[in-house]
């Protein structure tokens, strides 16, 4: 059956030269483009409408290498499981399958942090994630309280801490009956703490300022500085941290 056809609907999955591609109509498009989605590791091609579902699908077909060589650049999954150390916020972290307690702590006349009590002999990866999951609510909720302090907002938001798989975090205004509320992704309890402080920054701001314009920025440079190299490396690495599993 030939691939092009006169309907296609938002969400399907197509094979174009072998490689799988998922159809999405965003209104909010400008025009017909093609994505990869780095955390979901799929090649995405969207369209501003359904009505433009098939040139779209003829615009992917001519994007084929393309996005097939930016797919085979993705890091392949790397196993918590299988790893002795890790970064918690910048420092050094060693893993210590002693128990089913996960603690991270910091002895005496050690340079970094060890997390012990993640598995018995073996290094239970769900126990990892528990701790880190742990420490960022615990560095993000300080991180947050001084940021709204420096920008006079009364009421801190609610924060909850996920697995964020389209984006490092996100952030909801309050409104009526609902205080504002704050995501951010554990994977960032992997990356340099002014990396993560980055992002916190990034999602108070937006409790003042909704968009990305001019105003929004200069309220994270108040807060963090240039945020350019921490978005380079974001972008640089942060395929590393999905990677993790």
């Amino acid at each position: 059956m030939s691939l092009f056809r006169a309907r296609y609907a938002d969400g399907e999955r197509l094979d174009i030269d072998g490689l799988t591609v998922r159809l999405s109509v965003n209104p909010r498009a400008r025009r017909i483009s093609v994505r990869i989605d780095r955390t979901r590791r799929e090649a995405v091609a969207v369209s501003p409408s359904a009505r433009r579902l098939a040139d779209t699908v003829a615009f992917a077909c001519r994007r084929a290498a393309w996005m097939s060589q930016r797919l085979a650049e993705i890091p392949a999954p790397v196993a918590l499981a299988f790893e002795r150390e890790i970064q918690v916020f910048g420092r050094p972290c060693r893993l210590t399958p002693d128990g089913r307690r996960p603690r991270l702590i910091q002895s005496p006349g050690e340079e970094g942090l060890r997390l012990t009590g993640c598995g018995r002999g073996e290094i239970d990866a769900q126990l990892v994630v528990r701790a880190l999951k742990g420490e960022a609510r615990r560095v993000f909720a300080e991180r947050i309280a001084r940021h709204c302090l420096f920008l006079a907002i009364a009421a801190a938001p609610k924060l909850s801490v996920t697995d964020t798989r389209s984006r490092w975090g996100s952030c909801t205004k309050a409104r009526a009956g609902a205080p504002a509320s704050i995501r951010l992704s554990w994977r960032l309890a992997l990356a340099p703490f002014a990396v993560a402080d980055y992002v916190a920054a990034h999602e108070c701001g937006h409790l003042i300022e909704a968009n990305h314009g001019p105003r929004f920025w200069a309220i994270v440079r108040d807060l963090i500085g240039d945020p350019r190299p921490h978005r380079s490396w974001l972008r640089l690495h942060g395929p590393h941290l999905h990677a993790l599993r």
